[in-house]
């Protein structure tokens, strides 16, 4: 990664007005929360079609559970890194039409973003299966970590389910919906720790492209679309973003 590539990315985040961010697992490493698919992530430990599909939770919620106790006490321990404070700090800016993220770790709104579109659901919210109560916040989720799986309703005894999506659920409604729209206003995309391998999620800074913005990605390692970036960052999300993105 070269220092002219670093100064031109910093100059067309100056230049640009509505700016977006497409956010994968890669923002939240320097928060101690690993890729799930990288060496030493949960699905190295976990298969993810045992433990974390739509059909398997509703055969046996234990099981995710079980490996939700575990992510419960990565998720709980994780602060915003820099990476997340160089996006809040852009957004106080003016500049952000909005934060796509693949994340369940709420930290982009920890860190102080509001306009956080969460393809992939909030691991920090839970609903019941029963009577659609909703728990939001760490309570169920330090019940989880104290080993109370599954958990169940306080009102109804029905079971709780994250909002985190399974494999083979539905995206959360809206989102996806919403996350086009935030494409199609961009003049910039960031792609900022996605691999850029789950699909339709992985289309949309080609989408933004399409509508006219210019791509700027940051990824520690090659993506399956880095022809769509025009400046390509190589290198970790929290030391990079704060380079390019203009302190207050």
């Amino acid at each position: 990664m070269s220092i002219d590539a670093i100064e031109k990315a910093r100059k067309l985040i100056q230049k640009s007005q509505k700016i977006s961010a497409f956010t994968g697992a890669g923002i939240s490493v320097d928060s101690g929360i690993p890729d799930f698919r990288s060496e030493g992530g949960l699905w190295e430990r976990y298969d993810p079609y045992e433990y974390a599909t739509y059909d398997g939770f509703l055969s046996d919620p234990s099981k995710f559970w079980t490996m939700g106790q575990e992510l419960a006490e990565v998720i709980l321990k994780a602060d915003p890194n820099p990476a997340h404070d160089a996006l809040a700090t852009l957004e106080k800016s003016g500049k952000i039409v909005g934060i796509i993220t693949q994340n369940i770790d709420n930290l982009h709104q920890r860190a102080g973003n509001s306009h956080v579109i969460e393809l992939h659901g909030n691991y920090l919210k839970a609903y019941c299966m029963k009577c659609k109560k909703e728990y939001v916040g760490e309570t169920i989720h330090r019940r989880v970590a104290n080993g109370d799986i599954p958990p169940y309703c306080d009102e109804c005894d029905g079971v709780l389910k994250s909002e985190a999506i399974l494999f083979g659920e539905p995206l959360p409604e809206n989102a996806m919906a919403n996350a086009i729209e935030v494409c199609k206003k961009s003049d910039l995309m960031l792609v900022i720790g996605t691999s850029l391998q789950v699909y339709p999620a992985a289309y949309l800074p080609q989408l933004a492209k399409n509508n006219g913005a210019k791509v700027i990605l940051v990824n520690l390692e090659g993506t399956n679309r880095d022809g769509v970036a025009d400046i390509l960052l190589r290198g970790r999300a929290a030391k990079i973003l704060p380079e390019i993105i203009p302190k207050e």
